[in-house]
């Protein structure tokens, strides 16, 4: 993902991991990335995609404070060194700054609009605030009517946190009243240090051995799991091939045997790079610190440090770091760690390396088992998997519990004897 304005941003959200890495370019006056930059970023990143199709993600910071005059530059260069390649891009943004003009380009030029909201009023200006520290939801949402009013296409990024974790459905169903039917749902999970580091960054990143302590605003383990899996039970219900929300789906792809699409939940990871707006290029957006930039593009092509043995081994290193309790765990398979980000606790006999979040997957991936084994198993027959909302929405048996277990019917047999048994012959 690039990063046009580093990391200027017109808001100060309480939990933003970004705003600091001002402090990785100390003499910085003007933070916009340059033509030349641009120019090398297009060219490059074009000439190192050996696909078909080549996506260009503009993140932040805030994308949008560079105007549009500086996309309709970037779209003229995707078009001049395209090669015969098919070019989409995709726009992450706090939405405050979309105005008609805006919403023209962005529908003229294809782009796919990533909005940051955290819920309905109450939850999102809980941390999401301006300079000023008031709230930005009105905002957000007049740049979402200038979405609508010219049919940009947009998804839903919500930042999961301490405050609206605990709010699930109404989140949900928030987003759904807005017209989202494609969900992000990213768990916010940040510790600060006593001691700021020599580049002045707070926020530090795992291997940091000094003293910390999690942020208040971090969500936490079991409360994210309940998060996913409220949202999941209604969902599961009603809304299966109506609304996406991305952990389900790549959820989905676990239990069929695929590779997962999300960075997060692979094997290994390393394939998801930023780049700053002067060119530098790191290992991974979570990784923006001096250790892990790769180079800079002007300097070296970005393929040669994409694809460089140092790059490999960081992303190798999140399947080659795993403690022991994640190596057996049943739901490894699904999980695999997750982000290397989080990786900062110990396991109970005191190895290094266990995801912060734990405890939430496991809630989360053993509650959607049975689902998923149906979902899947509709996909592999060719039919729809939204079939298993036949057998879990209103009236019928929670797939989720125990096949042994009375069966929460009332009628004093087992549940595989029961409403379990019965889905199983509605199905056939």
């Amino acid at each position: 993902m690039s990063k046009p304005t580093g990391p200027l941003c017109n808001l100060d959200c309480t939990y933003c991991f970004y705003l600091e890495k001002e402090n990785l370019y100390p003499q910085t006056r003007k933070w916009a990335m340059t033509d030349e930059v641009l120019e090398a970023y297009v060219r490059g990143y074009i000439e190192a995609q050996d696909t078909d199709t080549v996506n260009f993600a503009w993140q932040g910071g805030e994308p949008t404070l560079l105007g549009v005059d500086f996309y309709e530059r970037a779209v003229e260069l995707e078009r001049r060194y395209a090669g015969g390649k098919r070019i989409t891009n995709a726009l992450q943004t706090n939405a405050t700054l979309l105005d008609d003009r805006w919403g023209e380009f962005l529908a003229r030029n294809g782009f796919l609009v990533g909005v940051s909201i955290d819920g309905p009023r109450e939850l999102h200006d809980f941390y999401r605030v301006d300079k000023g520290s008031a709230g930005t939801f009105d905002r957000v949402m007049r740049g979402l009517e200038a979405l609508e009013r010219h049919r940009v296409e947009f998804n839903t990024l919500t930042v999961v946190n301490r405050r609206n974790s605990r709010h699930p459905l109404e989140v949900y169903r928030f987003l759904k009243s807005i017209g989202s039917r494609f969900m992000q749902f990213i768990p916010i999970v940040e510790r600060k240090a006593a001691v700021a580091t020599s580049e002045g960054l707070v926020l530090i990143q795992p291997a940091f051995e000094g003293t910390t302590e999690v942020t208040d605003w971090s969500v936490e383990p079991r409360a994210f799991g309940e998060f996913l899996v409220a949202i999941f039970d209604e969902w599961v219900k009603r809304d299966v091939g109506s609304y996406y929300v991305q952990h389900f789906d790549v959820a989905l792809e676990s239990w069929l045997g695929l590779p997962q699409s999300l960075c997060v939940f692979r094997r290994t990871c390393g394939s998801a790079l930023a780049m700053e707006h002067s060119g530098d290029l790191y290992s991974c957006d979570h990784f923006v610190y001096p250790e892990f930039k790769l180079g800079n593009i002007l300097e070296t092509p970005m393929g040669e440090m994409a694809y460089s043995a140092r790059q490999r081994d960081f992303g190798n290193a999140k399947a080659d770091s795993l403690p022991r309790m994640c190596r057996e765990c049943d739901v490894r398979f699904a999980c695999n760690g997750e982000c290397p980000k989080h990786r900062f606790d110990r396991t109970p006999e005191g190895e290094a390396g266990l995801n912060y979040l734990c405890a939430g997957y496991k809630l989360f991936f053993k509650h959607i088992d049975p689902y998923m084994r149906f979902m899947a198993e509709e996909l592999r027959a060719g039919r729809p998997p939204a079939n298993v909302m036949r057998i879990a929405g209103p009236g019928h048996a929670d797939m989720a519990q125990g096949r042994n277990e009375p069966c929460r019917c009332g009628s004093g047999l087992k549940a595989k004897k029961c409403c379990l048994a019965d889905a199983a012959m509605r199905d056939k």
